[in-house]
């Protein structure tokens, strides 16, 4: 009994499955690297590789090139530092970093450098902790200094550059970089983008011997100017859309094929999933999927998104439930649908941006809400 348990296939169990193209991330970091270059990429893996596995994901980005990687808590870093260490420390390859983008809380200091791990510094406060550490330490310790450019996020205001100088408070730091970040990139003509700019090169003029950090994905696509030296690609490496015009130059990676559970016929007037949301206009065939918004998808789908079969879509009716959502069934011929049939909801017929449209969101609250139920395939 205990031998059948251990062979069986997961895959045929799971409400879906979701596959990650690991050559296509990987194709995808070396486009934003020479889009970039001369300035060096980075990958920004928080939110666990924005929902695609970071202990997965950030072993391909390392074959690829990449050797900076920005997570969003301390947390995160420290789960991914005895793997890439253990896997990578001793191959000769260049040092890899761990930054954390939302800097230091308190109390954290100690663990943060015993571990190596680069802290983004978002205050005056983070900023005198951190050197107070690294005096007691006897270390000089490094740092990413980030200000606020015109976003009002995250950051040191503009005119605490200025403090940071005159107070020699990075002193006994090591500033790898000036950083900050770009709120309306992915729209170019957006003249948000400029302003930013241009507060942001006041600022690193404070630092000439720091680098400068600025663009993300959609920073990438917008020029030189906006690159720095360390570039901070996001969405662009897991297939999204960098920017919201023209066609996506990325390569998809994410695939996401789910199951039927159930197949029905319904008359003219049958009421359709909770609250009667959707009322049959004629005979129609509907198909039971096995996954709701407990996996990720988004409870507006309901009367909105579809899924697909052979080339064929398949409108989303009545309201997603937790663990399922139904689907008209009608365009295909009878018998076409069986249970178990996996149908497409990410693939070649619908984008990942695609849905998130259809959801009305954008492609990272979607991607970073997949759910674990998904058997997961890496290619």
């Amino acid at each position: 009994m205990h031998g059948t348990i251990s062979h069986f296939d997961t895959s045929a169990a799971a409400g879906g499955v979701l596959t990650i193209d690991c050559r296509a991330l990987a194709d995808n970091y070396r486009r934003l690297r020479a889009q970039v270059a001369p300035a060096r990429a980075a990958a920004v893996v928080k939110a666990n590789a924005y929902g695609l596995g970071a202990l997965d994901v950030v072993p391909e980005l390392i074959a690829a090139g990449c050797r900076d990687f920005f997570v969003a808590h301390l947390g995160e870093a420290l789960e991914l530092l005895p793997a890439v260490r253990d896997k990578y420390g001793a191959r000769g390859l260049a040092p890899l970093r761990l930054y954390v983008l939302n800097g230091l809380m308190p109390g954290s200091e100690g663990t943060c450098a015993a571990a190596g791990i680069v802290p983004v510094i978002n205050s005056l406060d983070q900023l005198e902790r951190w050197a107070r550490t690294a005096a007691a330490r006897g270390e000089k310790l490094p740092a990413v200094l980030q200000f606020d450019s015109g976003m009002s996020r995250l950051g040191m205001a503009q005119e605490e550059a200025g403090v940071v100088v005159r107070e020699g408070l990075a002193e006994g730091l090591d500033i790898l970089a000036i950083m900050s970040h770009l709120a309306s990139a992915d729209e170019p003509h957006n003249p948000q983008n400029d302003d930013q700019l241009r507060v942001l090169r006041t600022i690193a003029a404070a630092f000439p011997d720091a680098l400068v950090s600025f663009a993300n994905s959609s920073g990438a696509f917008l020029g030189a100017d906006y690159h720095g030296a360390l570039a901070r690609p996001g969405i662009a490496l897991y297939g999204g859309a960098p920017t919201a015009a023209g066609k996506n130059p990325m390569r998809p990676v994410v695939r996401l094929d789910v199951r039927v559970i159930q197949t029905r016929t319904v008359p003219a007037g049958a009421r359709i999933g909770y609250g009667g949301a959707f009322v049959a206009p004629a005979t129609m065939r509907l198909a039971t999927l096995a996954v709701g918004y407990a996996d990720g998808l988004p409870r507006c789908l309901g009367n909105r998104g579809a899924a697909w079969f052979e080339g064929v879509r398949l409108p989303m009716v009545g309201r997603v439930s937790m663990d399922s959502l139904i689907v008209d069934a009608t365009a295909l011929p009878e018998g076409a649908l069986a249970e178990g049939a996996l149908v497409e909801l990410i693939g070649p017929h619908q984008s990942l941006e695609d849905l998130a449209a259809a959801a009305g969101t954008i492609s990272y609250e979607l991607l970073t809400q997949l759910g674990r139920r998904y058997h997961r395939r890496y290619r």
